[in-house]
């Protein structure tokens, strides 16, 4: 790898920023000043810039528990981001698999690998996510076969797939979706003349979200749980 697209990948300067460096002699590979910014370096070569050792950055995977008032954005002049409440390296490169509304708390997936994101999101693969919902108004027992059966929303041309509902008290429930249309679950409640009064997704996949990990927490996804997304 060139040594001015190494520097660019461990610290996110541009391409002409970590010339500069190069050329300004901040730069050392293997204990060595190096001001060619074509220079090859390996991944067992150490550099440094301005006194500081460089690493390369693999794909990276989390989970984090989203709070409300945040949004699913890199940048927002109105909101805080989820992004702001990771303390990583180069965080302007994650961004979220899928999105949650404003108000809405739970799972959420942040990765720097887009290919992984599409495979989880994209609409061919029907990766189940599963809500808990409270309404505002009893959820009728003939919800469930609507819900199975598929809803027409408002604007839409087909109804919505199947989904799984289970009622756990009167104005509570699960609801397991296979696609991510827009504001999806509070639109199929509001189908059926009903509000959403709070949102909170519990799963994706196979991955649910742990018991220990407190709104506002994010950790690194384990091997195993890389695999339940699968």
């Amino acid at each position: 790898m060139r040594l001015d697209k190494f520097i660019c990948d461990c610290t996110g300067l541009t391409r002409s920023q970590a010339g500069k460096n190069i050329r300004q002699g901040l730069v050392t590979v293997n204990g060595e000043v190096v001001k060619q910014a074509a220079r090859q370096v390996l991944a067992a070569d150490s550099v440094t810039l301005d006194d500081q050792p460089l690493q390369l950055i693999g794909l990276r995977y989390f989970m984090l528990h989203k709070p409300a008032g945040y949004i699913c954005a890199n940048d927002d002049p109105e909101h805080p981001t989820v992004f702001s409440l990771l303390d990583e390296p180069l965080v302007e490169r994650l961004h979220s698999v899928g999105r949650l509304d404003l108000d809405t708390t739970g799972l959420l997936l942040l990765t720097d690998d887009g290919q992984w994101s599409h495979r989880l999101t994209a609409p061919k693969h029907h990766v189940p996510k599963t809500y808990r919902v409270w309404t505002a108004d009893p959820i009728p027992t003939e919800a469930i076969a609507q819900f199975a059966e598929g809803i027409m929303l408002r604007n839409e041309k087909d109804a919505t797939k199947p989904a799984e509902l289970v009622i756990v008290d009167e104005c509570e429930a699960l609801l397991t979706i296979h696609e991510g249309r827009y504001h999806q679950v509070k639109r199929m409640f509001a189908a059926l003349g009903n509000k959403v009064e709070q949102l909170h997704r519990e799963q994706i996949g196979g991955l649910a979200l742990p018991d220990d990990l407190a709104e506002g927490e994010y950790r690194e996804l384990t091997t195993e749980e890389m695999e339940k997304l699968k």
